[in-house]
């Protein structure tokens, strides 16, 4: 099963657009990314850059609005996400406590959506698009 593994820093929501990173954080987390690839889990990684360099789309009114970054009602916003396969939920947090995040740093596990949870209807819908098939939802 994949599950995505969400970072979520405190304070990056009020975060500049520039990318100022501690050298000794970025080493000690490239280590565990490693890790993380070396046992054959990592299915992918990501950094973000802070929402001020970003946009939302709101259809909150029925017709599209763009808002630019920083976000003032953000509490919590993503700094990057690992995309990991792993069988279960426990082997997903084993593999989150091992990371290398400071005091302000928060994980999130959420297990990724796979073509068997859906019923056979949305099964049906979904396979009548193979090219975006290709980019997401697989069979387990």
């Amino acid at each position: 099963m994949r599950y995505m593994m969400l970072m979520i820093p405190k304070g990056f929501e009020s975060a500049g657009p520039e990318l100022d990173l501690p050298a000794d954080a970025v080493e000690k987390m490239m280590a565990y990314n490693e890790q993380l690839r070396a046992a054959g889990v990592l299915v992918a990684l990501e950094g973000l850059h802070p929402p001020s360099a970003g946009a939302r789309v709101s259809f909150a009114s029925g017709e599209p609005v763009v808002i630019d970054g920083p976000f003032i009602e953000a509490k919590e916003v993503l700094g990057g996400y690992w995309i990991i396969d792993v069988p279960t939920l426990e082997d997903a947090i084993e593999w989150a406590k091992r990371c290398p995040g400071s005091p302000n740093e928060t994980i999130e596990i959420r297990r990724i959506q796979e073509m068997d949870d859906y019923s056979d209807e949305i099964q049906d819908i979904v396979k009548t698009y193979p090219d975006v098939l290709e980019k997401g939802i697989r069979s387990s």
